[in-house]
């Protein structure tokens, strides 16, 4: 049965329009529009003035070229590149420069890197877990040795894990917990939006802040510009709430604002963590209904692992603090008796490693039965594709569920223009009738499984910093089949005759939209 919001905990009753109104979305889309105007302008006087701007546009195309060809730029993004400027040489190429000049983010850049260096091995390592790995699996081992080196991001035993198939279950078990807390709370999510969710959870914070827990609250920007009123932060923190905003939104063109905090992170007096697709939203838990039925998926670590998302957290929070304070993460956690590998690991798009995606494809590669995987979105660069239909190719039974109610209409055409080549290897493509998946799953030969915030498109494997966990021989892995298996019930399989008489629209957006895909 459906809920409305009651207004309780201080949130009040969702009101999209109202949230719109009261934000600084509207002043700040009609900035950038004039910015994007008089930058317009400028071009057309420029291409007045100057009798060989063929020769120039030439010139400029050229240069590109020889630019491209040299630079560390992903294949894929490259060739976006070349057709934008041989289109539109001049404005391409500025735009090129804009994207590649870090123009508003070389401070987050260093912020990021230096936080990185300054808590790389801060976690003990748990050294019988590992051995215990590499006697087992030394391929596994090696994945996680490699994820380590990225930051601090080790391997551990001593955690149980619980696999929630649907965001209800999530957060039933997520508000329990909180109620328990009795150190600190910390939450980062991208979307936090009022309503029914959000009221709970914000009575329970107003309750745990007033005992004396530390509570704090990270949110991204995008979010607080088009989903929150204006200066909820200031109203979070008159609640006893620690609160901040990731890379809030100004009236002033950024390539900074490409770098989104697509993390969903909630972690308890270092002894409880969840991860997963979850947003807090009403639609995430089915309380308010958005394109049908909406599935999502969450883990719920205990134990010794949870500590890898306090120092995640407090990472994030120290980019916009002088004093970088890691202690949380290096409290007292909890052990205990579990079977199994669990290794938390987060992403940054500032750095110089795919982590996520680097992950995702050597379980493509070292997949024996077979690899599901559940995702919202599939625009694809080359490696991606490539590995999906070399496991088909070698006989793994790969399949990938995609929502059958899409949420937009662009990245859903996108995904349908790989169905044709991912099907021809033998990819087993399935939609979900009941409406939208939300979940970013991967799971392998009933031993391996990926279970976090990234999805198979380049914003979350180049522009969003994401969260994951990576689970080996966990017990919770047959729960997450199992859920792939009953999910598979309520799907239609795509077909090469659904693919021929798929709309026009979707097979039109989709070719045109795929040469610009990287860029979106």
């Amino acid at each position: 049965m459906k809920e409305k919001s009651t207004g309780s905990g201080g949130a009040g009753k969702r009101r999209k329009g109202s949230v719109i109104m009261y934000s600084r979305l509207p002043a700040i889309l009609l900035l950038v529009v004039l910015q994007v105007v008089l930058i317009t302008v400028l071009y057309v006087k420029l291409s007045e003035a100057v009798p060989y701007i063929a020769i120039v546009q030439a010139a400029f195309t050229v240069g590109v070229f020889f630019y491209l060809s040299s630079c560390r730029m992903d294949p894929t993004g490259k060739l976006s590149w070349l057709a934008v400027v041989a289109l539109f040489p001049f404005p391409g190429t500025l735009m090129l420069i804009f994207y590649r000049s870090n123009l508003g983010h070389r401070r987050i850049r260093a912020g990021t890197a230096h936080i990185t260096e300054e808590t790389r091995g801060l976690l003990p390592r748990d050294a019988g877990a590992e051995r215990r790995l590499a006697l087992e699996s030394p391929d596994m081992a090696g994945l996680c040795d490699y994820v380590n080196k990225s930051g601090c991001m080790p391997v551990f035993g001593g955690t149980d894990v619980t696999y929630f198939s649907s965001g209800e279950d999530c957060f039933a078990a997520m508000a329990a917990e909180l109620e328990r807390a009795e150190k600190f709370i910390f939450l980062e999510f991208f979307i936090i939006e009022e309503g029914a969710m959000w009221d709970r959870i914000l009575g329970i914070l107003k309750r745990k802040a007033a005992e004396g827990v530390d509570v704090r609250v990270l949110v991204d920007g995008m979010c607080e510009l088009a989903h929150l009123p204006r200066g909820y932060v200031r109203r979070l923190a008159s609640l006893g709430i620690k609160a901040k905003t990731f890379s809030p939104i100004y009236a002033f063109v950024s390539t900074r604002y490409n770098y989104r905090d697509h993390r969903k992170i909630v972690v308890i007096d270092n002894r409880v963590a969840f991860n997963g697709g979850l947003n807090i939203a009403d639609e995430y838990i089915n309380v308010r209904e958005r394109f049908g039925h909406w599935k999502d998926t969450a883990v719920m670590l205990r134990g010794e692992a949870a500590k890898s998302f306090t120092l995640m957290f407090t990472q994030m929070w120290s980019l916009t603090d002088p004093v970088h304070d890691y202690s949380p993460a290096l409290g007292d956690g909890l052990s205990v008796p579990a079977e199994g590998f669990v290794m938390p690991f987060g992403d940054s798009p500032l750095d110089s490693e795919k982590v996520t995606e680097n992950v995702y494809t050597d379980i493509l590669y070292r997949a024996r039965r077979y690899v599901y995987i559940m995702t919202p979105y599939m625009i694809l660069d080359g490696e991606l594709e490539t590995a999906l239909k070399y496991a088909a190719g070698r006989g793994v039974d790969v399949r990938i569920i995609l929502p059958g109610i899409p949420d937009k209409k662009i990245p859903y055409a996108l995904a349908k223009s790989h169905y044709g080549t991912l099907m021809a290897s033998g990819v087993r493509i399935f939609e979900y009738t009941p409406g939208f998946i939300h979940a970013k799953v991967f799971v392998s030969d009933g031993k391996a499984a990926v279970v976090g915030t990234a999805n198979l498109d380049y914003r979350s494997l180049y522009h969003h910093f994401e969260s994951s966990t990576f689970l080996y021989g966990a017990p919770c892995v047959g729960d997450i089949e199992a859920d792939f298996r009953s999910t598979f019930e309520k799907c239609r399989e795509a077909t090469p005759e659904s693919v021929r008489n798929e709309k026009f629209f979707y097979k039109f957006a989709g070719v045109v939209m795929k040469i610009i895909a990287p860029l979106l």
